[in-house]
């Protein structure tokens, strides 16, 4: 538990950038009322807001990517990571405490998103919480993401490199087209990143579909989260032994 403290520093740190947090959430929202406003007059299925929510939500996570890398390069390029160093602190202890403060972000996002997916019609059940089992280890992932990116990159590469990764989770998420429809090279690489396996997931959930639909997208989801989070360590390892 000895990362807490540093958990709390960073807390404030993240909430002192209102503009970023405001960006995160704020835009996603924009979109999804624009995709459900072209669902009006389009009768397609992918712009209906029970369908447009999750794929949002997700999407939105991968800002989490850039603040994270944001923070954590920062403080790399400064004194104040070198003075930690010489703590006891181990990496996992720097990758929790450089992630935690981000959750609050990610369950504002999925609020927000879902609050105006339901103000357009959605329906307000109980397996919009359940979403929740898909929703949390797909931020936990692109947060872990973003831990690679700010132990290995410059706070002047973050921007480029987290700009591609939000353009591919738009892109290769399926967010608000059918890759499946698409087909080709965004349908094959789309299924091999996660954020395609959390959107099918989180959309299954909501229309009251069992584990055993949900089982290969979740595990999915769950083996990039561990996959990024141990990267995410030995990155840090790495540039702090360099």
């Amino acid at each position: 538990m000895r990362f807490l403290v540093l958990a709390g520093r960073n807390l404030k740190e993240v909430y002192r950038d209102p503009v970023s947090i405001g960006l995160g959430v704020i835009m996603p929202v924009v979109l999804l009322i624009l995709f459900i406003s072209m669902g009006k007059n389009l009768p397609i299925e992918t712009f209906s807001p029970s369908t447009l929510t999750p794929g949002i939500v997700v999407f939105s996570f991968t800002f989490l990517t850039m603040f994270s890398a944001m923070l954590l390069a920062k403080d790399h390029q400064s004194a104040f990571l070198t003075r930690l160093l010489t703590t006891p602190l181990r990496p996992i202890d720097f990758i929790l405490a450089y992630s935690i403060p981000f959750l609050p972000i990610a369950f504002l996002q999925t609020a927000v998103c879902f609050t105006v997916g339901i103000l357009f019609g959605m329906t307000l059940n109980f397996n919009v919480l359940l979403s929740l089992v898909v929703l949390i280890p797909i931020a936990v992932a692109c947060i872990g993401m973003g831990m690679i990116i700010g132990s290995l990159c410059t706070e002047n590469q973050i921007a480029g490199i987290g700009s591609t990764f939000i353009m591919a989770g738009s892109l290769f998420g399926g967010a608000w087209m059918d890759l499946k429809m698409v087909g080709g090279v965004f349908n094959a690489i789309g299924y091999i990143l996660p954020f395609a396996h959390a959107i099918d997931a989180t959309r299954a959930i909501l229309k009251g579909s069992d584990f055993g639909t949900i089982a290969n997208n979740l595990y999915w989801v769950i083996g990039y989260t561990l996959c990024f989070f141990v990267l995410g360590i030995f990155s840090f390892r790495w540039r702090t032994k360099r």
